[in-house]
C-alpha cells in the first residue's frame, strides 16, 4: 500500500450555466459525464463530475453550475490554470478543433520543455493542453469526434497563484512529499514521484497580485489523492501538527474528504480512492441518472423541479 499523496484527485470549479457547461465538456473536450448529482450544501444546484471512462482519480474535473452567478476573477490565493495531458502530436488537431468550434484559445508555446496550448471555457476558466515529455498511457474516454490519438489523458498539473510561495511550498514538500523540480521566471514546478501522472503543482509567485473572487470561471478547490481513509486520517494529523486547521472526515458518497485552506489561501482537499463512482451506478451507466446524497433522496421530486433540465 502506497501511503503517499498520489498526486491530484480532482479539481472543482464554478460555472454560470449547467447546459452550456455540459455541452462544452462532453462535446467540445470529449470528457465523460461520470456523475450527475447535487451540491451537498446546496441541493438546488448540480454537481457535475467529468473524467475518463471509470472516473479515475487524476482525471476528475467537477463543477458547481450556479445558474446566473456571473463572472469571477482570477487572482492570488487561487488555483488559476488547469493543465491536461494530451498526446504529443495532438496539439495542432486541438488548435484546429478549437478554431472550428469558436473556442477562445491562444498560441502554442513551450514551458519546462513541453509544448502547450492555452484556452478558456465559456466562463473563462483557464486551461492548457500539454504534451508531456513522457508518454501518458492512461485509459481515455472516446467520442464520435475525439479518439485515442487526440483525447485528453487526465490532469497534467495545476497552477496556484500566490503572493509568496514559501508557506505553500512547505505544505507541498514537508507534508505532501513533493519536491521542487524546476523554475522558469516566477513559476516554480513541484512534483511528486509517487505517481507518474497528475503529479505536478506549479506555484506562480505574484507579490503585487490582487486577490481574486470566486464565481463562474474560477476554481473552487484542488483535491489531492490518497488510497484510502486510513491514510487520509494520518495526513489530517500531520496537517493539524503543522498548525493548520482542517475539517473532520466527510463522506461524499464517492470518496471521503478533508478540507483545509493552505497558507497562501487556496482551498485544498484530501480525497480517497474509495469507494469510487460505481458504488451507485454500473460502469456502463455512469452519469446517466441523477444521483442524490442519501439525506436528499426523500426530497427528490422537489429537487428535480428546481434543477434546470440538461440534455
Amino acid at each position: 500500500m502506497n501511503n503517499s499523496i498520489l498526486g491530484l484527485h480532482h479539481i472543482t470549479a464554478i460555472a454560470n450555466n449547467a447546459q452550456r457547461n455540459y455541452d462544452f465538456y462532453t462535446h467540445v473536450l470529449g470528457l465523460r459525464m461520470v456523475k450527475k448529482t447535487v451540491n451537498f450544501d446546496d441541493p438546488g444546484t448540480y454537481h457535475f463530475y467529468y473524467g475518463n471512462e471509470e472516473g479515475t482519480p487524476g482525471t476528475i474535473l467537477t463543477f458547481f453550475p450556479w445558474e446566473g452567478i456571473g463572472p469571477g476573477r482570477n487572482g492570488v490565493g487561487m488555483a488559476t490554470e488547469i493543465g491536461y495531458s494530451v498526446p504529443i502530436d495532438s496539439l495542432d488537431n486541438w488548435a484546429g478543433r478549437f478554431k472550428e468550434l469558436g473556442v477562445s484559445a491562444g498560441e502554442q508555446a513551450e514551458r519546462f520543455g513541453e509544448r502547450y496550448l492555452p484556452f478558456t471555457d465559456p466562463d473563462g476558466l483557464a486551461f492548457t493542453l500539454i504534451a508531456p515529455k513522457q508518454p501518458d498511457n492512461r485509459p481515455v474516454w472516446e467520442t464520435e469526434d475525439i479518439k485515442r490519438d487526440t483525447a485528453t489523458r487526465g490532469f497534467h498539473s495545476i497552477t496556484l497563484a500566490l503572493q509568496h510561495i514559501e508557506p505553500t511550498a512547505r505544505v507541498l514538500t514537508d507534508i505532501f512529499g513533493y519536491r521542487l523540480l524546476a523554475q522558469e521566471g516566477n513559476r516554480y514546478r513541484f512534483e511528486t514521484d509517487a505517481v507518474p501522472t497528475a503529479s505536478i503543482v506549479d506555484l506562480l509567485e505574484e507579490p503585487e497580485g490582487h486577490l481574486g473572487r470566486n464565481a463562474a470561471g474560477t476554481n473552487h478547490h484542488v483535491a489531492f489523492r490518497v488510497a484510502n481513509d486510513a491514510i487520509q486520517m494520518d495526513y489530517r494529523d500531520k496537517i493539524l501538527s503543522s498548525g493548520l486547521q482542517i475539517t473532520p472526515k466527510i463522506d461524499r458518497d464517492y470518496f471521503f474528504s478533508l478540507h483545509f485552506r493552505e497558507p497562501g489561501g487556496v482551498l485544498f482537499e484530501i480525497a480517497t480512492d474509495n469507494p469510487g463512482f460505481t458504488v451507485d451506478e454500473p460502469l456502463e451507466e455512469l452519469g446517466s441518472h441523477l444521483k442524490l446524497p442519501k439525506q436528499y433522496e426523500a426530497s427528490r421530486a422537489k429537487i428535480e423541479k428546481v434543477l434546470p433540465i440538461v440534455r
